[in-house]
């Protein structure tokens, strides 16, 4: 165990250690609705819902999906934008005792069928106008039912009128999906069903709540499994770092999407545990974000970088008042620390740096948000009850201080495991401390530092993007003989996804075909945004290409052109 230096650096208001509600997640619902079942829980671009509201609707589809054949432990995935049916379908699965398979709505039917296939999905609530995209999988998959919903379904009037020749326009067709069969809509559920409890039995400890599927450079895409006790933990944690903010009476942006873990926890999960009001954007969108913290006032907004980028480059930002933002927490990618000091100084608030990953629910460091020292460059120190040390290739002992090696952790929030997947489960840990891949150091007092990524993860506007997956739909290309794909800097992405491609002899293809070749098989962000053309790529002696040695050159490139512009 560490000595955990840190800890010395907490202020008062922050234990040391704390005590956890062993209650199934949803619970969380189930009690702020009962003390606050007037409080507005969501509000969607003009349309609010109570939390008595937000229950009610949770079991209804609890109970709807009961009826159509979900038990305890089957999986129902959720392929949504933030909207009010979102966050119902979240608490909705959690009540009918169902396990949450989170899907990014951008996946290509190839990316959604893999998930589909691999989580064992028996449901599926999503959009109407991703509709016909599930239909053209169903086959390849266990789904038995698929539950659409609409956004203008919680639109006020008129929007709800003119949502439709909005579609239309936006996407060429008017979805109209009858409710029948395997194919259920979500208005006819909230219209016939009861919001009865539903009861069976729960496991704290053991009990999976959600599957959030992460991947790496080793293979396809994982389940992580987090439990109840993860996500319970987790979000426990956040509302002690947080001491500052009142129950009730916050303001949360939901701009990060629920379908990535950290706006799940600290948007969905920690606004329904506290009884705040939850202000929904579907599509980040400048103007609009703007537009809503103007009217909205929130307190707190969690982001990522490239959020907080984009909208002090927004040329109109003067016109908007920022100053209720109380604090910021950014993760998914390194925060600039211009950037941390620039927004600061325009909405008053506080911008902090945190840390964390899917297998650990996910936050695991921040810095203080309130404190008086700010330390830059830093992820923060581990939250409560939460051990973090540096770990050298082989050994259980932590380096001294200072040492870069692999930042490993413990913890209450740390996955049960991946799903289906025993060994990768078992390489994930050493003695007991999950392996982050993340090379770093702690300094003396207690603060961590990322260095760089073991793993070669590219992190581009907040979304994990792994290039073996972008590889392999290269590689199927018949003009492509070699290729690699790798991050690289992008001022306002932090990286950007580049490939560099060997040609077979004789083959042509332009980076226009292969743009829209990797856009009909990858979700958009994961498309390569540079292609670079080789007559060989760097390779060690037994033929691996080194990826990271063309990271390296695109480094120097962008040194050099620093250095002469």
């Amino acid at each position: 165990m560490s000595l955990k230096p840190w800890l010395d650096l907490y202020p008062p208001e922050i234990a040391k250690t704390l005590q956890y509600e062993k209650i199934p997640i949803q619970e969380y619902l189930t009690k702020t609705a009962s003390r606050f079942p007037n409080k507005i829980a969501i509000h969607f671009l003009g349309k609010e819902i109570p939390y008595k509201e937000f229950y009610e609707s949770a079991l209804k589809l609890a109970n709807y999906l009961r009826s159509i054949g979900i038990n305890k432990g089957d999986r129902v995935a959720i392929m949504l934008p933030n909207c009010p049916q979102s966050a119902i379908a979240y608490f909705g699965i959690l009540y009918a005792g169902g396990i949450v398979v989170q899907t990014n709505p951008l996946y290509t039917e190839r990316e959604l069928a893999y998930q589909m296939v691999d989580s064992g999905a028996k449901a599926i609530i999503s959009l109407d106008i991703l509709f016909p995209r599930i239909s053209k999988i169903v086959k390849e998959t266990e789904l038995e039912n698929i539950i659409i919903a609409g956004l203008k379904d919680y639109l006020p009037f008129p929007k709800n009128f003119i949502y439709s020749f909005i579609q239309k326009k936006e996407h060429g067709v008017t979805v109209k999906v009858e409710h029948r069969g395997m194919n259920h809509l979500f208005t006819e559920i909230m219209n016939s069903s009861k919001p009865h409890p539903v009861h069976y039995a729960f496991n704290y400890d053991e009990d999976i709540a959600l599957l959030q599927y992460t991947g790496g450079t080793t293979g396809s895409p994982k389940g992580v499994m987090l439990t109840h006790k993860n996500l319970i933990s987790n979000v426990r944690m956040c509302d002690e770092w947080l001491y500052k903010c009142k129950a009730g009476e916050e303001t949360i942006m939901g701009v990060l999407p629920f379908f990535h873990v950290y706006g799940m926890t600290t948007v969905l999960v920690f606004s329904v545990m506290q009884g705040n009001k939850m202000v929904l954007i579907p599509k980040f969108d400048m103007e609009t974000t703007l537009k809503a913290i103007d009217k909205q006032k929130p307190t707190l907004f969690p982001g990522a970088p490239t959020i907080y980028i984009g909208l002090l480059n927004h040329p109109d930002i003067a016109k908007y008042d920022l100053s209720s933002i109380k604090a910021c927490l950014s993760g998914s990618a390194p925060l600039p620390v211009e950037i941390q000091e620039k927004f600061e100084k325009v909405t008053g608030g506080k911008l902090v740096e945190g840390y964390g990953l899917t297998e650990t629910s996910p936050v695991t460091h921040v810095n203080f948000p309130w404190a008086e020292e700010r330390v830059k460059g830093s992820i923060g120190v581990p939250w409560p009850d939460t051990d973090c040390c540096i770990l050298g290739p082989e050994s259980s002992d932590p380096l001294p201080n200072g040492e870069i090696g692999e930042i490993a952790v413990k913890g209450p929030q740390v996955m049960k495991g991946y799903w289906n997947r025993s060994e990768e489960t078992e390489q994930a840990f050493r003695d007991g401390w999950f392996l982050t891949g993340d090379l770093g150091y702690m300094d003396d007092k207690g603060y961590f530092y990322i260095v760089d990524r073991k793993k070669d993860v590219i992190i581009a506007g907040g979304f994990n993007i792994y290039p073996r997956e972008i590889e392999e739909v290269l590689y199927e290309h018949k003009a492509i003989q070699e290729c690699v794909v790798a991050g690289v800097p992008d001022s306002y992405r932090g990286e950007t996804v580049k490939a560099f491609i060997v040609l077979k002899d004789g083959a042509t293809v332009s980076e226009e075909e292969l743009d829209q070749y990797c856009r009909d098989r990858l979700a958009a962000f994961k498309v390569p945004r540079i292609y670079e053309f080789r007559k060989e790529l760097p390779k060690t002696a037994i033929g691996k290409i080194l990826r990271r040695t063309l990271v390296e050159e695109e480094k120097q490139n962008l040194e050099q052109n620093l250095l002469t512009s």
